[in-house]
């Protein structure tokens, strides 16, 4: 599951700078932009909660949270990337996004190390 989300992130990163770099057809690079973004979305929707713990329960709820306002985001971008006259602009904000989607699987690997460390004792 995560390594889906991982390959997809970086397919779609790759492509934002495919019709400079490549000569890509914007047609084509609007089409392939949009397959990766729904590669991204469906990854980011099988993560599901875990945590068994008090305290881990209550960062899990807010990283499920925030996978969900970035699921709403990528479901904006979809038509925008086929449409908008902007190429510049929806490739500025499909950069933010997908910056904010590799903080948000750090904050997910940072939760799934706190509740193995908290399963082991830590280090005390």
């Amino acid at each position: 599951m995560r390594d889906q989300v991982q390959h997809a992130l970086a397919a779609l990163a790759q492509m934002l700078d495919a019709p400079e770099a490549s000569g890509t057809a914007l047609g084509n690079w609007r089409w392939t932009v949009r397959q990766r973004l729904v590669a991204v979305r469906d990854g980011l929707s099988l993560e599901s909660a875990q945590a068994a713990d008090g305290w881990l329960v209550a960062r899990e709820v807010s990283v499920l949270r925030e996978r969900s306002a970035l699921m709403t985001r990528l479901s904006a971008l979809g038509p925008a990337v086929l449409e908008s006259a902007d190429v510049s602009a929806v490739r500025a904000e499909l950069r933010r996004v997908v910056a904010d989607i590799s903080h948000h699987r750090q904050r997910l690997h940072d939760l799934a190390y706190d509740e193995v460390e908290l399963e082991l004792g830590g280090s005390e």
